[in-house]
């Protein structure tokens, strides 16, 4: 069910929230929102008119401030692991492709069975494009699924990879660098208050000096920064993070984060008194998505574990939190005990997900087929030249997930259960061995909640109805 107009959404939430003409609202029967009113509200979010979806996201947001469901940014934690409060934990960055307020719901169940509170939902901005999830939809979602499984806390939503495009800065920097400004605006708005900046395209290896090579990097990521703390709620410090090199490129050293450090430090301070960055995102092997063989294996990946502690030692001695590696969700499960053992302080995690819902027996056949023909139609030149069928469904069956976003949001209930069980415990397999597991508490010590009450959107506004539309 999806209501097809505001008055309907007031009608309907009255026994459970009251909601006055000036947007303020008064949390009636929070058990009920759960029970009753969750599930279609998120659909409006999401699938609803204009109108309606405005005015959704908005409530859901009011509720998650009052049900303590909230947005959050995990810079004060990162900091406490600057100053060596705690050690020996990496958080997950999982970015959540498919199936979000299912999937968003499998991972607040895991958390709260191993009592993690250090978990990070996040989006980059390819993904923004091919799931279809603009910031505003993303985080509204997953507020909504904290709501829905009572969880309370910190909600760390975090864009990754908010990358100026490499070749388009050649002809047009001002360009360039105005996309990611215009994506950071909206993100920090929808609740986004840990964004990753990957200027790293911007690295120019020819150059003689280090400081050359990184010199546009440093400067672009500073400017970025000012922007971005310009924007940043009271009482907010948005957790940012850097980046020194291209994920799947050649390994980074400990020379190229000094270069690329020191460069922004002094760079930042010119423009202001402003925070630094949390992290640094560094290469040390890895490749996103993993690199497939012609049987749709995965093909072994010698990630630097020991260049991987350097480089977060020396994160840490210029002040963030650490070293944060990319690409790593299809590495061998034996790897991930080793990223807290060498201090790593997050690791992104997406494809291992994605492939535990796309290939659990449980995925409707025929939905199936009908991706594939999709990928056959649309996606046929990112097909290589000796990929078979299943490697070029492999490596594009992401491309499928936005244009069949209302079928994967409606898997029938029967082979829901079984699919979305299988991917909780996948979360709950990686904050296990991350050794997130048990740091609810931790979180609530470090981090301090901000409320944030936002206005009611102007065209929804009016006496319980659509009648404002036209103000």
């Amino acid at each position: 069910m999806i209501h097809e107009s505001v008055h309907e959404v007031r009608r309907d939430l009255k026994a459970a929230a009251d909601i006055d003409d000036r947007g303020r609202v008064d949390l009636l029967d929070a058990e009920r929102v759960r029970a009753v009113h969750i599930d279609t509200l998120v659909r409006d979010a999401v699938f609803g008119t204009f109108a309606v979806k405005a005015f959704s996201r908005w409530l859901i947001w009011e509720l998650g401030q009052l049900m303590g469901a909230c947005p959050a940014s995990i810079h004060e934690l990162y900091m406490a692991r600057a100053a060596d409060a705690w050690s020996n934990r990496t958080i997950p960055a999982m970015n959540m492709r498919f199936a979000t307020y299912e999937a968003g719901r499998a991972a607040y169940r895991a958390a709260q069975r191993t009592q993690t509170g250090a978990f990070i939902f996040e989006i980059a901005r390819s993904e923004m494009g091919y799931t279809f999830q603009e910031p505003a939809e993303f985080a509204t979602v997953l507020i909504a699924a904290a709501i829905k499984e009572g969880y309370s806390g910190p909600i760390f939503i975090q864009g990754d990879h908010f990358q100026v495009d490499g070749k388009k800065y050649k002809t047009d920097p001002d360009a360039a660098l105005h996309e990611v400004k215009a994506l950071a605006k909206k993100a920090v708005a929808a609740g986004y208050w840990n964004i990753d900046i990957d200027t790293s395209t911007l690295v120019t290896l020819e150059q003689p000096s280090l400081d050359a090579q990184q010199r546009e990097n440093y400067l672009r990521s500073a400017q970025l920064t000012k922007f971005i703390r310009d924007l940043e709620p009271e009482g907010v410090t948005i957790s940012l993070g850097g980046e020194i090199g291209e994920v799947g490129e050649k390994n980074s050293t400990v020379p190229e984060l000094d270069a690329y450090v020191d460069g922004y430090k002094v760079a930042l301070a010119e423009l202001g008194d402003y925070a630094g960055l949390s992290k640094i995102s560094v290469a040390t092997g890895t490749t996103h998505g993993g690199i497939l063989l012609p049987d749709g294996s995965q093909a072994d990946v010698a990630v630097d574990f020991e260049t991987l502690r350097d480089l977060g030692e020396r994160a840490r001695f210029h002040g963030s939190g650490g070293a944060v590696q990319h690409g790593a969700s299809t590495l061998p499960t034996e790897m991930f005990s080793k990223f807290p053992e060498t201090q790593t302080i997050e690791i992104h995690l997406a494809t291992g997900f994605m492939n535990t819902f796309f290939d659990h027996p449980g995925f409707p056949e025929p939905l199936r087929a009908q991706m594939h023909a999709h990928l056959d139609s649309h996606h046929a030149d990112e097909r290589g030249t000796s990929d078979t069928d299943l490697v070029f469904y492999l490596k594009t069956r992401k491309k499928a997930l936005g244009p069949f976003k209302p079928e994967l949001w409606s898997l029938p209930p029967e082979q829901s259960e079984d699919i979305f069980a299988a991917v909780e415990d996948h979360y709950a397999f990686f904050y296990e061995k991350l050794n997130v597991a048990g740091t609810r508490r931790l979180v609530d010590q470090i981090v301090t909640p901000v409320a944030h009450h936002k206005p009611m959107p102007v065209l929804t506004r009016g006496a319980g109805d659509d009648q404002g539309l036209a103000d």
